[in-house]
C-alpha cells in the first residue's frame, strides 16, 4: 500500500501537464494528497505495532536508541535529496532562472533540520513533499510519549472507537473553524497537527487489529465503513477533511485484518514498489523540475512519450536511491550500537534480520 499510495502522489504533482488527461481519471489523481493522510495513519499503525512495547519494557534508556533508528530512516535520503534540490537551485541562479518563492536559500537550514513545517515558514518550499517528513519526525519525537503514557489494549473496544471519533472529529472542527474544506489547505499552517492526529489514530487501529485478527465479521465491517465514508466525501454528503480520515482508518484497518499469503497486495512487484516508496516519494518533485528543464521546451501538456519517460526515471532513481542511500545509510547508522543493547541486550529489540527498518 505504501507504494501506491507514493505513485497517487507522483501523478498528483504531475497532473496538470499530462496532455488528454481529463475526466474521472484526472479527478482521481486530482485528490492524490490525501495519500499522505494514509501514510500518517499507516505510521502510527506501523510503530505501536513495532515499538510501543519495546518502548514499555526499555523505558527511558530504549529512547534514545528508537530516536537514533528514527533519524537514520528518514534524515539520510532526504539530506541527499535536498543536496540535489540546492544543486538545481545553483544551476538555476547561474543561468538566470532561480525562484526564491521554490528555492528560499535563507530557509535551508530549516529544511535540512526537517523542522520547516513546524510553524516555521509560511510557504511549501524546495522539496515540497517533504513536509510530510518534516511533521512525522515531529510524531516520532512524541512517539514514546504516547507509549508510556497509554497502552490501548488495555481500554475496552467502545473507549477505542469513541478516542478515534473523538480525535478525527477534533481534526475536522479545526479545518471546519478556518473555513477549510480539504484536507490539503494551508499544509504549513494544519499539516502538523494533521499527522499528529492521525498518526495517533493508527496507534488505536493497531491496537483494534489486534483485538480483532481473524474475525471476517470486522473485516466486512471496515471494508464497508471504509467504502461508505468514500462515497459521502465524493458525493459531497460529507467533509473531505472527516469523511476521508475515516475512510482510511476504516480501510487500514480492512486491509490489515485481510493480510495474509493469498493477499494480492503480497505480491513481489507491489511489495518492492512498497520497499521503495520512501525514496519514490521524496525523489520524484525535483526530478520533474530537472525533467521538465532538460525535455520539456514550452510550457504546456506533456505528451505521453515524455511521460513515461519521467515514470521511467522515477522508478529507476528509486530503485537507486534505496539500494545505494537509504539501505547504505540505516546499515551504517543503526550497526554501532544496536537497540537491544541500550535495554539490556533483549532480544525483542534488535535490527530486524534483513537489516530493513520499518
Amino acid at each position: 500500500m505504501r507504494g501506491i499510495a507514493a505513485w497517487f502522489v507522483v501523478f498528483y504533482h504531475i497532473r496538470e501537464s499530462v496532455a488528454g488527461l481529463g475526466g474521472w481519471p484526472l479527478a482521481i489523481v486530482a485528490h492524490g494528497y490525501l495519500a499522505v493522510d494514509f501514510f500518517f495513519l499507516l505510521s502510527g499503525f506501523v510503530l505501536w505495532l513495532s515499538y510501543a512495547d519495546r518502548l514499555r519494557a526499555g523505558g527511558w534508556h530504549a529512547v534514545p536508541g528508537f530516536l537514533r533508528r528514527r533519524f537514520a530512516r528518514i534524515w539520510p535520503l532526504h539530506a541527499v535529496v535536498l543536496t540535489g534540490g540546492v544543486a538545481l537551485a545553483l544551476l538555476l541562479a547561474a543561468t538566470g532562472r532561480h525562484d526564491p518563492v521554490d528555492f528560499p536559500f535563507a530557509q535551508l537550514p530549516l529544511h535540512y533540520l526537517l523542522v520547516q513545517n513546524w510553524g516555521f515558514t509560511r510557504a511549501l518550499a524546495w522539496n515540497d513533499p517533504a513536509w510530510s517528513i518534516s511533521v512525522e519526525s515531529a510524531a516520532y519525537l512524541l512517539f514514546p510519549l504516547l507509549a508510556f503514557a497509554i497502552d490501548w489494549r488495555r481500554l475496552p473496544t467502545w473507549a477505542l472507537l469513541a478516542a478515534i471519533t473523538a480525535l478525527l472529529a477534533a481534526l475536522h472542527a479545526v479545518f471546519n473553524a478556518a473555513g477549510e474544506a480539504s484536507l490539503n489547505a494551508d499544509i504549513p499552517r494544519f499539516g502538523l497537527l494533521r499527522c499528529l492526529i492521525e498518526f495517533s489514530v493508527g496507534t488505536i487501529i493497531c491496537a483494534l487489529w489486534l483485538r480483532w485478527r481473524g474475525s471476517p465479521l470486522a473485516v466486512l465491517a471496515a471494508a464497508g465503513l471504509a467504502i461508505a465514508a468514500t462515497v459521502a466525501a465524493a458525493s459531497g454528503w460529507a467533509a473531505e477533511t472527516l469523511a476521508m480520515p475515516a475512510a482510511f482508518a476504516a480501510a487500514l484497518l480492512a486491509l490489515a485484518l485481510s493480510s495474509g499469503p493469498r493477499n494480492p497486495l503480497g505480491a513481489s512487484p507491489l511489495h518492492w514498489l512498497g520497499e521503495v516508496s520512501y525514496a519514490t516519494y521524496l525523489c520524484h518533485f525535483l526530478l520533474w523540475k530537472a525533467f521538465k528543464l532538460a525535455f520539456v521546451a514550452a510550457p504546456g501538456p506533456v505528451g505521453w512519450p515524455l511521460i513515461a519517460l519521467y515514470l521511467a526515471m522515477v522508478l529507476a532513481a528509486s530503485a537507486a536511491l534505496y539500494h545505494w542511500v537509504e539501505r547504505r545509510a540505516q546499515r551504517w547508522l543503526n550497526s554501532p550500537l544496536p537497540l537491544a543493547r541500550e535495554v539490556g541486550g533483549g532480544p525483542a529489540l534488535t535490527p530486524p534480520a534483513n537489516g530493513r527498518e520499518i
